[in-house]
């Protein structure tokens, strides 16, 4: 394994990243700020609890996986789309540097930056709610898993994109319907069985209820279901990227 590669890449991205800061963490907080301002304020005060949690503490694990996965996703989608956009790409890949390395750069980037912000946001939610994490543990795994998970997945959409316009496509029109659908303000349980029957089809879903069991210990479905669906879909991103780089679709000439 060629570390130094590996580093190179990642702290290119990280620089990156520090040179836009502004835009980076401080749109992120915002929008979770006047995410808590209108449902936790306006809604908050028409319902109690949930599940036994008071309902702006409910959000919070919802409102941060929120922003994690549109992070994830933009960081990593922008990330390898700028090099094939500018033609650079092909001078990492015509250095001694494999695709786990490439892989580990680029998707490692990401991750990082979406789980600081996931970090700050959460530092953002003690100024509106009082909440307590039961397991800080798995919180963090949870953070982690998503965080890189969904970094996999940026990378397959700036790798498939034509054009920025196409970078915001799935995060806009899928990811952000899929987590507001996906028990970030409610719990299912409040749902007709029908539309709650179709919530358990939103991967998403599992996600968030296992993020949210890691605060509470109040969860949609069970914690090791959970688990196991978002270590699927690493397993899934993970195979598409085998695959990307083995037949070079996209990448290579």
């Amino acid at each position: 394994m060629n570390w130094h590669a590996v580093k190179a890449i990642y702290m290119f991205e990280i620089n990156r990243a520090i040179r836009t800061i502004g835009q980076s963490i401080v749109s992120p907080v915002l929008s979770t700020s006047l995410y808590f301002i209108v449902f936790g304020a306006a809604i908050g005060s028409r319902i109690n609890q949930i599940d036994g949690v008071d309902y702006g503490a409910f959000i919070v694990p919802g409102l941060i996986m929120l922003q994690l996965l549109t992070q994830s996703i933009s960081n990593a989608a922008f990330g390898i789309y700028f090099p094939r956009f500018a033609g650079t790409i092909y001078e990492v890949l015509s250095a001694p540097v494999s695709a786990v390395e490439i892989v580990l750069g680029f998707v490692g980037a990401a991750a990082t930056k979406s789980i600081m912000i996931g970090l700050i946001i959460l530092a953002t939610a003690t100024l509106f709610v009082d909440f307590e994490i039961a397991h800080p543990i798995w919180m963090l795994l949870f953070l982690v898993l998503t965080g890189f998970t969904f970094s996999l997945l940026g990378f397959i959409i700036g790798i498939w994109a034509d054009g920025f316009e196409q970078l915001q496509l799935v995060p806009l029109l899928v990811v952000t319907p899929l987590t507001f659908l996906g028990g970030t303000f409610y719990s299912i349980d409040m749902l007709p069985d029908f539309w709650r029957d179709v919530s358990l089809l939103n991967p998403v879903l599992y996600l968030v209820s296992g993020f949210r069991w890691a605060f509470y210990e109040a969860s949609d479905v069970s914690i090791f279901v959970s688990l196991s669906m978002t270590l699927a879909f690493m397993a899934i991103a993970m195979t598409a990227i085998w695959w990307i780089f083995k037949t070079g679709w996209r990448i290579k000439p």
